[in-house]
């Protein structure tokens, strides 16, 4: 399947799911306040207005039930697969959904029918498996198959052809079917005519390495005037991470290789995550800050707020903020502590600094130095799951171009490194590893894990020195 139409379909599915574990909330509280439940438990009859009471958190459910399901796996398998590569991610995603709307109500304090939840969990879990059974009856059925599935030719040298017969045969999962093939090196343009009219061809696969640019083209402007998609497998350049995505500019065609995460609504979510989550926690922390910045002020001359130009997005500087845990004087004395540098690479790390404060080695154990850097989030110069930013001077010295890419995103306030032993890494290299595999494995639900990762990390001090 394409990934355009893979995109679009996974999509009806999600609203689709939405919709359900919306409907499945409603069910269960009416299912509670019905009179032949409430004779069979013994349970008090529900007031009026219950429901109400607790609509507010469909804001909560309605997002997060599908995004749940995709970290799951859910979206990620054959609708006409085996049952169980669909029952086992969607119970784990019920199960989820639920534990968190428990943990919400908890939070919140808010008060509930007993069992309410639990048959929400039970009914959602079975509304999406009756419509996933009647999504796989319709699909196999003889009306759907002649309707959805595409009959494609494959245009190539022998040996391309041979390769994409392999790929669709292994990923296409019954929805396209090859019906010829078009030997783009020898066979004149004009059997392609034939071909496509012979079996109603709805789309052509093309592929072919650069010297055969001109036959492709005129493939494709055939394909133009048949009303007949074309689909240039465009692999001319071998790239080892970058993932390459169609875009247009100004009404021409780009071909773009991208190693990082692309614009999507995931990313939306990050950005509403992170304005949302920084502001709340400043609300949360304005008091244990001014406290903090006081007790910097009294225990040590100085400015409570140390100020330092690091580099952010793509390698731009800019003034991170942290509660200052050193002599006013720090910098001056770096130079003289470079031999106990326990950090490869150009990061500068020392377990037992002299130039640390005793209140300072306090923040540092429990990370409260960092809790200024929610007003860099605030402002958009961080985010609050990122790679950690580096200052600009130890940037420069990178000997390795690869490393860079960790410039590619938002620095954040909290990453792998953190939550993987902090200081107990030495290694830059395993320190760059772990940011790039999270910028490769990137999504809104990895960002959610380790910002619950981070709380008993610095909690517990984990790793911290």
């Amino acid at each position: 399947m394409l990934q355009r139409d893979r995109h679009i379909r996974t999509q009806m599915q999600q609203m689709g799911d939405a919709g359900i574990f919306a409907l499945s909330f409603w069910l269960a509280y009416a299912l509670r306040g019905t009179p032949w439940f409430l004779g069979w438990f013994g349970y008090e009859p529900l007031t009026p207005d219950a429901f109400d009471k607790v609509a507010w958190l469909y804001f909560a459910l309605v997002p997060a039930a599908p995004l749940v399901l995709e970290s799951q796996g859910f979206y990620n398998r054959s609708v006409v697969g085996s049952r169980t590569a669909m029952l086992w991610p969607l119970l784990k995603g019920c199960f989820i959904v639920t534990i968190g709307l428990v943990l919400l109500v908890f939070m919140v304090r808010q008060i509930m029918p007993r069992g309410v939840l639990i048959y929400f969990g039970v009914i959602s879990f079975l509304v999406v498996w009756i419509k996933e059974e009647f999504l796989r009856l319709a699909l196999h059925s003889r009306l759907a198959r002649e309707q959805y599935k595409r009959r494609v030719v494959l245009a190539g040298t022998l040996g391309e052809i041979a390769r994409l017969r392999q790929m669709l045969k292994n990923r296409a999962n019954d929805s396209m079917e090859v019906v010829a093939e078009f030997d783009l090196a020898h066979a004149p343009v004009p059997k392609l005519v034939e071909l496509l009219h012979e079996h109603s061809v709805s789309g052509v696969f093309v592929s072919a390495k650069n010297t055969q640019l001109e036959r492709v083209e005129s493939v494709i402007q055939l394909c133009e005037i048949e009303g007949v998609e074309a689909w240039l497998v465009a692999d001319f350049f071998a790239t080892q991470i970058a993932r390459a995505s169609f875009d247009e500019m100004f009404g021409h065609p780009l071909l773009v290789f991208r190693s990082t995460p692309e614009a999507s609504w995931q990313m939306l979510a990050k950005l509403l995550l992170d304005f949302f989550g920084a502001l709340i926690l400043i609300l949360l922390a304005a008091i244990p800050m001014l406290f903090i910045a006081l007790l910097i002020k009294l225990t040590s001359p100085g400015p409570a707020i140390f100020r330092q130009q690091r580099s952010g997005l793509n390698g731009s500087p800019f003034t991170i903020f942290k509660f200052r845990t050193m002599a006013t004087n720090a910098e001056q004395f770096k130079h003289e502590l470079a031999a106990m540098n326990e950090m490869t690479g150009p990061v500068f790390k020392v377990t037992n600094d002299p130039r640390v404060t005793s209140f300072g080695k306090f923040l540092r154990k429990f990370s409260l130095d960092e809790l200024p850097q929610l007003f860099n989030v605030l402002r958009g110069e961080m985010s609050l799951v990122g790679p950690r930013p580096l200052p600009v001077d130890e940037v420069k010295r990178f000997s390795d171009l690869a490393h860079r890419r960790r410039l590619s995103v938002k620095p954040g306030l909290t990453c792998l490194w953190q939550v993987s032993g902090r200081n107990e890494i030495s290694d830059f290299k395993e320190w760059v590893r772990l940011d790039l595999e999270y910028i490769d494995n990137w999504s809104i639900w990895l960002d959610l894990q380790i910002l619950l990762r981070t709380v008993p990390a610095v909690f517990l001090a984990a790793g911290a020195k």
